[in-house]
């Protein structure tokens, strides 16, 4: 069984509505719909989470290190420049994480150049739209 866990952080429940030409004109159910057909399509299931608050994405990470998921596909969003708190819950669990961003974060601002996770997950996936999680979600399915 494939069991993966989606979680996004601040402002992903936006999506849609801000910046537009940056993030383009699809929801995060758009993403989340397309994602559990494409794991359900590999026999999987899918877990979605979003929170603007730090804390309970932290506190979810714990809990999925204790629920069996083979993987977990993150967009942070801003938390990525700035949290060793997500960076050290990354690194204390056992379960890998891909690091996702819609936009190519290395194309943007220089604050967004640097990812306080990267190093301790198991890919970064950017610059590729709605498809960044896609991609992520399939190094997981086509990668055991």
């Amino acid at each position: 069984m494939n069991r993966l866990l989606l979680m996004n952080g601040p402002n992903i429940n936006l999506l849609g509505k801000r910046e537009k030409e940056i993030y383009g004109e699809f929801t995060l159910q758009t993403i989340e719909d397309n994602l559990t057909e494409l794991v359900q399509a590999y026999s999987g299931e899918l877990d979605c989470f979003q929170s603007n608050h730090e804390g309970d994405l932290i506190d979810y990470l714990h809990q999925a290190n204790e629920l069996a998921y083979d993987g977990i596909i993150f967009n942070p969003a801003a938390y990525t420049h700035t949290s060793i708190a997500l960076r050290d819950a990354i690194a204390a669990i056992n379960v890998p994480v891909i690091e996702v961003h819609i936009s190519n974060v290395h194309n943007r601002e220089a604050f967004r150049h640097k990812s306080m996770l990267a190093a301790v997950c198991y890919g970064q996936i950017v610059g590729f739209g709605m498809n960044s999680y896609r991609l992520a979600a399939l190094a997981f399915l086509e990668n055991k």
